[in-house]
């Protein structure tokens, strides 16, 4: 898998580095935003995407829904803590929507392949969406009965809908990955078509 091509890499980073994971005031103290998790394969590529959304102040790679207390993402690359790759947003409900974000989610990456976004595979990938409420809830089962009905992608969508759980924030050396390092190729090959995709898409919705 390409991906792990750059796993050394970034462990040399995060050895260069505060190694401290970032605590939960990433996401910043504003009783006007809300909070949305999303997990869809590797999340150098979601949360490259959403930093680009207006309205979106804060995207906090990480890992939930797994056992394992604090797992590091060796650990949840071998698949078997149970945790998913994921983003945690802060976004502001009266510039962007749930239901905005959820569009922009699912045609930015493919939510009809179960455990797998091109060649990464595993649970660790799946297609996720944590809710914070029974209103958020609805909103995401809304939005996939409309992408269901309305046939915009070709197989049915697997995206699981779960509660939230812990959320643990990922190693310094994974935040902000793709504007740190845009010119390795993951970044160029995987990351720059999505972002690129988003961008003819969603143009009015773009910082």
């Amino acid at each position: 898998m390409m991906r792990f091509w750059f796993i050394g890499l970034v462990l040399i980073l995060v050895a260069c580095v505060n190694v401290n994971k970032p605590s939960y005031s990433t996401i910043k103290d504003n009783s006007m935003n809300e909070v949305i998790t999303l997990g869809g394969g590797c999340f150098w590529c979601t949360e490259a995407v959403f930093q680009r959304i207006k309205g979106v102040d804060t995207v906090v790679s990480g890992y939930m829904g797994g056992s394992t207390k604090n797992p590091s993402y060796m650990e949840v690359c071998t698949g078997l803590t149970g945790h998913v790759e994921v983003i945690q947003i802060a976004f502001q409900p009266n510039v962007v929507s749930l239901k905005e974000l959820l569009e922009i989610f699912f045609m930015s990456h493919d939510p009809t392949t179960l455990n797998r976004q091109g060649a990464d595979e595993g649970t660790q990938y799946k297609s996720v969406v944590f809710y914070e409420n029974e209103t958020q809830k609805q909103i995401i089962l809304d939005v996939i009965k409309e992408f269901e009905v309305s046939k915009i992608l070709k197989s049915p969508i697997v995206t699981e809908v779960t509660p939230s759980s812990i959320f643990y924030p990922a190693e310094i050396g994974h935040q902000n990955y793709y504007n740190l390092n845009s010119s390795q190729p993951y970044c160029t090959f995987v990351i720059s078509p999505k972002i690129h995709k988003v961008e003819k898409l969603f143009k009015e919705q773009l910082k």
